[in-house]
C-alpha cells in the first residue's frame, strides 16, 4: 500500500478491501476501483472493475471512522516470475 493509504484509510477498511478482491470471482481486472462514501453514518464502498465487468456494493454498519475517498487496487503480474503484486493506492496518487 502506499503511504497516502497507511496514513489516511483506516485498518480496518485496509483490511476490508483486500478482502474484498481476494474473494471476487475470477477472472478479475487488474485495476479494481473502490469508492468509499458515508451516509447515515454508515460506510458505503461500491467496488467495480471494467473488463470483466465487476460491480458491488457494501453497507458497513460497524465502522469506527467512515471516510469519503476512492481507492484503486492494481495487480501488477510478472510473468518471468510467476508472481503478482497488489498496490492499494488512493486515486490522487495514481
Amino acid at each position: 500500500m502506499t503511504r497516502g493509504v497507511h496514513e489516511s484509510i483506516p485498518t480496518e477498511l485496509q483490511l476490508f478491501i483486500w478482502e474484498a478482491v481476494t474473494n471476487m470471482p475470477a477472472p478479475k481486472d487488474y485495476f479494481q476501483v473502490f469508492d468509499l462514501k458515508i451516509e447515515n453514518s454508515m460506510q458505503v464502498i461500491h467496488h467495480y472493475s471494467e473488463q470483466p465487468e465487476y460491480d458491488k456494493t457494501y453497507v458497513l454498519t460497524v465502522v469506527e471512522r467512515p471516510i469519503t475517498a476512492k481507492i484503486y487496487v492494481i495487480d501488477d503480474y510478472f510473468e518471468d516470475e510467476d508472481k503478482h503484486i497488489a498496490t492499494m493506492l488512493l486515486a490522487e496518487e495514481y
